[in-house]
């Protein structure tokens, strides 16, 4: 296991770069926009509610190799040609944005409707009570499924291996075909995601714990 280290230490560093580089960007992206679609759900809006609804069991239920697939394969054939890194990480936010959607959709749902209707009373907009009272209520009570969703967002970043994104996962199977030694290559490669994904997690319980 060292010996792959120190023979192909800079295809490792290339895929955990990569790996960690579509992470942080599907993950800022997917909560923007995840938390968008949520608060349409949410909205007196049927036509908002409806685009939402319509945007999540679609994301939702198509997997995400089928996603990446799509504009990998066929948005270049119409539109402009994207490399696979791009492509995957566009599959990657939209997949998780339909799962941190109903995430935040359903801490919405959680917050007491008296805190929305108190709001309003006072004088604030829907849009405005929804900002600065609902929404900060509803991610304190999502912050445990929200951190799975992030861990499983880490790991689903692998599919950038069958679009040529170079990841972590891409490295691993070329540093394999080359070494010819399968276990110590993937126990690498695990070892390297856990250094992403740990730190996650434990900074996921300790923020549950500081806003319990």
């Amino acid at each position: 296991m060292i010996a792959i280290f120190h023979n192909y230490g800079s295809l490792l560093l290339q895929g955990f770069g990569q790996t960690l580089l579509c992470s942080v960007i599907a993950l800022i992206f997917s909560l923007i926009i995840g938390s968008m679609f949520a608060i349409f759900e949410t909205t007196p809006s049927k036509f908002l509610r409806v685009i939402a609804r319509i945007y999540i069991e679609v994301f939702r239920n198509i997997p995400l190799l089928v996603i990446t697939m799509f504009f990998f394969v066929v948005i270049p054939m119409f539109v402009a040609k994207i490399n696979g890194f791009t492509a995957g990480t566009i599959g990657l936010t939209i997949y998780t944005s339909a799962f941190i959607a109903e995430t935040v959709r359903s801490g919405i749902n959680s917050v007491d409707p008296g805190q929305m209707e108190g709001a309003r009373a006072n004088g604030l907009s829907w849009w405005q009570a929804m900002r600065y009272v609902v929404l900060p209520q509803a991610f304190r009570y999502v912050i445990p499924p929200l951190g799975n969703q992030f861990i499983n967002l880490v790991k689903n970043s692998s599919v950038l291996a069958f679009v040529a994104g170079f990841d972590l996962m891409y490295q691993g199977n070329v540093i394999a075909s080359d070494s010819l030694n399968t276990m110590s290559t993937y126990i690498c490669i695990g070892i390297l995601y856990l250094i992403i994904t740990l730190p996650l997690s434990y900074w996921m319980r300790y923020l549950e714990k500081k806003l319990a």
